[in-house]
This record gives C-alpha cells, sequence and structure tokens, in this order.
C-alpha cells in the first residue's frame, strides 16, 4: 500500500527521497510528502495527488538536509487532504514519523492522549507520533520502544527528532521494511526498489525489530531489546530492469517481459532425462512428499487465478486433492488442516496480509506452508519453510502481468514434480517439458499481434459492459481477463464458466454486450463452441482466441485472436496474454492512468 523512503549520509537528501517515492509508486497512492532536517529544525512539505504536485511544491520551498524521510499513503484513515498525509509530527515539531499499516487501538490511545497532546489529522498514524512524544525522556531509542509496547496493530515505521540528527529509528511489525547498506549512507525504504541506484546490499528487519541507523551504522534490535546480528544479501535485480525501456507503460513492458522471464522461471528447474521438475526450495522428503493426501492454495486476487490454473494441475497430474482459498476467507471459516496437508502461499509480493494470516493460521495448525513468491526477502518468503521465488523481477504496473504467468509457471513445475513422484509416466512428463520449452517462442508469436488486437479494442472502446468465458482450466484465464478488464479501463466486466450462461447470465446479453470467448482445441472444445453459439444466437459480438489452423471459429466470431496450439494444461500462459494486451489498450484508448489504476494499490499490507 503507502510507501516509506529514508536517508541519512552526506549528500542532499530531497533528491533521493523525491526518486525513491518514484520508484514505489507501483504499491499505489493518493498523497505523499517529505520532512527533512535542515540543521535547525526538521521542514515538511506535503501534497494530495501525485509525487509531481510534491516536486513543484519542494520546488517553492527552502528545503534542504541530507537526514530525511518520505511517504506516500493510500488512505486508510482520513479522508484524502493534505493533513493527513505523511509524514506526521508531535506538538513540538521536534519529532517526526511515516508509518505504514494500521493502529486497531488508535480510538484509546488518541482518547488518553488528547488532553495533553493536539491533534491536526484524522489518522492512526498521527497517534504514534504523539505517543512516542508522550514516552520522551531523551532517549529516542527506549520511547520508541515504550511507544511499541502499547500499540495494537501493524507498523513499518521510521522515526526522526531534532535532538538526534544523525540517527534514524525504524520498526517493523507486519509492514515490510528493508535498509539498504552504503558507504557513509544507508537508507530505509518499504522494499528495495527505491535504493537499486544507490545500492544492492541490504538488510531485512523482521517482525518485531527495531533498527537504529545512522550514516556509518545499523544496529538492529528485538522486542526484548537485544542486539540482533543480521546478515547484509545481495539484490540481483538492477536499475535498469525497473525502468521502461523504450514502453509507454510499465504494464506493456512486463506484458512483453513474459517470453524472457518465463525462461527465468523454468531455468534450472527441469530434468528432461527425468521428465520431472525440481523445485529445491520444496524442503520435503520424498516420504513427506508421499504422505501429502491434500494441498492447499491460498492467495488473493490474480494469484488466487493462477492458484485456480493450478488446482487443475495438481489433480491431473498428481492425483492429490486440491482447493483453491480466497486468502481473506480461509482464515475464518476454521479450515481442517493436518499433518498430510501441504499449503502454498501465493503473492507477486510476498507481503500480501491476507495471504500471510492465512498461511501463520495454517502452520499453527500443523500444515507444511510453502510459499510463492516474487519478492526475494519478502515477509512470506521468510516466514514459510521453504519456497519458490517465480523470478518475474520488479513488476511496476499495479495491475499483474508477468507475474501471474510466472505463479502458473511455478505451479505448474511443482504439479510435474509431485506427478512423477506418484503416478505420472516418465513419457508424459517428458512430453510436457518439451511443450513447456516451446512456450516462450509461442508466447513471442502471440506478442506479434499486438497492433492487431489495438485495433479490436479500438472498435470496441465505447462498449459499457463485457463477458469474458472459459471452461476447464480456461476459465481462471477468464476471470483473470475480466479482472484486467475491471481493473485498467474500468469498464464493467464479468467472467463465468462457458456452462453457466444459461442460468441465468444469457439475460443480459444484447448487441451491445460484447462476449470474449476462450475456445481454443482442448478436450472441452466442442462444449464450448456450443457455449459460443448460444451467445451468436442472442446477437451479441463474440471475441474468440482459438487454435491456430481453427478456420471454423471464425464462422462464430466477429474478431478472433490466434493463439498457438500447446498441451492443455499449459493453455493459460498463452490465451491470457490476449486479454491482458486487449484490457492495456482499452485503458490506453480511454486516456486512463494505466500504471496507477484509481483506489487500488500493488502490494495490499492491511486486511
Amino acid at each position: 500500500m503507502c510507501g516509506i523512503v529514508g536517508y541519512i549520509g552526506k549528500k542532499e537528501s530531497l533528491p533521493i527521497l523525491l526518486n525513491g517515492l518514484r520508484r514505489l509508486e507501483y504499491r499505489g497512492y493518493d498523497s505523499a510528502g517529505v520532512a527533512i532536517f535542515n540543521g535547525e529544525k526538521i521542514k515538511q512539505v506535503k501534497s494530495v495527488g501525485k509525487i509531481e504536485n510534491l516536486l513543484k511544491k519542494t520546488k517553492t520551498e527552502n528545503i534542504f538536509g541530507a537526514v530525511g524521510i518520505a511517504h506516500t499513503r493510500w488512505a486508510t484513515h482520513g479522508g484524502v487532504k493534505e493533513i493527513n498525509a505523511h509524514p506526521h509530527a508531535d506538538c513540538t515539531g521536534k519529532l517526526v514519523l511515516v508509518h505504514n499499516g494500521i493502529i486497531e487501538n488508535y480510538r484509546e490511545l488518541k482518547t488518553k492522549l488528547s488532553a495533553k497532546h493536539k491533534f491536526i489529522s484524522e489518522t492512526d498514524s498521527e497517534v504514534l507520533a504523539h505517543l512516542i512524544e508522550e514516552n520522551y525522556t531523551g532517549n529516542l531509542h527506549e520511547a520508541v520502544k515504550k511507544s511499541l509496547f502499547q500499540v495494537q496493530g501493524t507498523y513499518g515505521l521510521v522515526v526522526m527528532h531534532v535532538d538526534h540528527p544523525e540517527l534514524l529509528i525504524a520498526a517493523r511489525m507486519g509492514s515490510p521494511l528493508v535498509i539498504g547498506i552504503g558507504e557513509e549512507e544507508n537508507f530505509i525504504a518499504s522494499d528495495a526498489t527505491p535504493m537499486l541506484a544507490y545500492t544492492k546490499k541490504v538488510i531485512f528487519l523482521e517482525d518485531g525489530e527495531m533498527a537504529d541507523i545512522t550514516k556509518d551504522s545499523v544496529q538492529t534490535y528485538n522486542v526484548q531489546d537485544n542486539f540482533v546480528s543480521k546478515q547484509i544479501e545481495e539484490i540481483d535485480w538492477d536499475e535498469a530492469q525497473a525502468q521502461l525501456q523504450g514502453f509507454p507503460h510499465f504494464m506493456l513492458k512486463e506484458i512483453f517481459d513474459q517470453p524472457t522471464v518465463f525462461k527465468d522461471a523454468i531455468r534450472g528447474r527441469t530434468n528432461m532425462e527425468e521428465g520431472t521438475a525440481h523445485l529445491g526450495g520444496l524442503n520435503m522428503t520424498a516420504e513427506e512428499m508421499k504422505n501429502i493426501n491434500r494441498i492447499i492454495l491460498i492467495a488473493c486476487g490474480t494469484a488466487s487465478y493462477a492458484a485456480m490454473v493450478g488446482k487443475y494441475a495438481f489433480e491431473r497430474l498428481s492425483g492429490i486433492p486440491t482447493e483453491v482459498d480466497v486468502a481473506s476467507e480461509f482464515r475464518y471459516r476454521d479450515p481442517i488442516i493436518d499433518e498430510h496437508t501441504l499449503v502454498f502461499g501465493i503473492s507477486q509480493s510476498g507481503e500480501t496480509a491476507d495471504t500471510l494470516a492465512a498461511l501463520r493460521e495454517a502452520k499453527r495448525k500443523g500444515a507444511f506452508v510453502r510459499g510463492i513468491v516474487n519478492v526475494v526477502g519478502s515477509t512470506i518468503a521468510r516466514e514459510t519453510d521453504g519456497g519458490t521465488y517465480i523470478h518475474a523481477g520488479p513488476e511496476l504496473a499495479v495491475a499483474s502481468t508477468k507475474a501471474y504467468t510466472n505463479m502458473i509457471t511455478v505451479l505448474l513445475l511443482y504439479a510435474l514434480q509431485f506427478g512423477r513422484s506418484r503416478r505420472l509416466s516418465l513419457a508424459t512428463g517428458q512430453r510436457l517439458l518439451n511443450a513447456f520449452l516451446e512456450i516462450s517462442e509461442k508466447m513471442q508469436k502471440i506478442l506479434s499481434q499486438n497492433e492487431e488486437i489495438k485495433k479490436i479494442a479500438e472498435k470496441y472502446k465505447n462498449s459499457q459492459d463485457f463477458f469474458f468465458l472459459g471452461r476447464g482450466i480456461n476459465y481462471p484465464v477468464a476471470l483473470e481477463g475480466s479482472l484486467k478488464l475491471k481493473e485498467i479501463s474500468y469498464i464493467h466486466s464479468e467472467a463465468y464458466p462457458g456452462g453457466e450462461l444459461k442460468h441465468g447470465p444469457l439475460a443480459l446479453l444484447s448487441s451491445e454486450f460484447p462476449v470474449f470467448a476462450i475456445m481454443t482445441k482442448n478436450q472441452l472444445y466442442e462444449k464450448m463452441r456450443s457455449n459460443v453459439e448460444e451467445v451468436r444466437a442472442r446477437k451479441a459480438p463474440v471475441i474468440l482466441i482459438a487454435t491456430e489452423g481453427d478456420e471454423q471459429a471464425k464462422e462464430l466470431s466477429d474478431e478472433i485472436i490466434y493463439v498457438p496450439k500447446t498441451m492443455e494444461l499449459l493453455e493459460p500462459l498463452l490465451n491470457t496474454i490476449p486479454l491482458q494486451l486487449f484490457a492495456y489498450h482499452m485503458a490506453v484508448i480511454l486516456g486512463k492512468d494505466v500504471d496507477r489504476p484509481r483506489n487500488l494499490a500493488k502490494s495490499v499490507t492491511v486486511e
């Protein structure tokens, strides 16, 4: 959600802070602010809207200094107003902080503090500033520590104080913080992206940890205030990976990244001779794998649709009953879990609050808990007992594209690994791997149709509603296609299994209601064809995704997009791409902010 950047060193901090905020724009935000110590006092500048608004304001202010913090806010408490933007200060203005997360007992704390402290915002975050002020007697570290014992909720917190001009204090509970290690300078941010231009050496704070950060040192402590020795890790992303590279938007760049990052996801993880995959992060013995009798895939949004594809693959290849749970519902239904259950948490950011909470519940109940994430060092990666990175690289557009297909890729590899350990023949495993090796080239072939798909979007730009239809393993593809269109173009769309049309949705169809149907050549082809004929009978325009060479499909379509043939289980890796491109072009044609759609955030770190 919100983004944090902090700097302490010898350079002017304002350019570093502003550049860092730009790198965090993918998280979604509605306001931004900076606070910098100028040698005498802490100067703040805030603005509503884009970071460019903040940049304009800083140019009219005399703001300078080598120690500062900055923030992008996505409103949870209080409206989108400048007074609610971070940073927040105490009554004296000497203490200033930025905060991600939610303080659940802020009302009680605010009531107690109001007798002595003046509040100017509507936020829960400001309570932290006044609480630390209340506990401050000259030792900032002690004041922060004491205050955090009094709060309930989640926080990624960075505090600065006029009386401690060479110190930033950070604390984490449920909201990620990463410290960047430089030469006579150090950084702190919500993730590693803002500091890639300056350092690739990072320390990941864990829940319940604090850090005292100066330009020359980082000291970390646990909740008992005992010193904790932290490992400095190397981030292997470079800054160029996080840039547009000539594309007009990050989303389009990331769609076109898919052939490359797909190769990254499978590299070193397949064994053609044995017809299997090997993902070492599973951290399970052959006996433990054999004893698994149930798999649960937990995710939110786009990741949950990847999980639905995974369900088909696990059950078909390994014969293991597999469920998909929306993470926000999982822990509230008292799920039945035991030591024979394997639970995967799937999250691009690795910080999704609902998914993390669900995994913790599964762990408490004795399941094997593993993560499938993109961000190295993320909370899910660290709190699970194993798992796999999807190697999609930085995904900066809010709407996920390449991470989605790489999630599917990793799930398919896991399904193959379990299948070969149980019932899948060598020949079938090898056939699947051979098909895998062709996917990247076939993705590229679909991307070459970008301009044709753009023309289809132009034709339907005035449509107010869409249906997306799929069957079997292509039903989750329809769900994802519908979500993409909603997310970035704000056009209403719904997705259904093809067979469900006659159970109500047909009533909505008319000549003004286009239908996107996935009708590729697989075992459900004839069934899906019948569903498309039902649509045609209601005069609704039909846009088909069909398999190359299927000339008969033209008879049923107003528009057709051909995709290369592949094995049925691998179809989502290809069939999703035209839907991503269609949604992208619709949004661009309609003048929407493709990379930063309204009301949405990339990393959802609150429930």
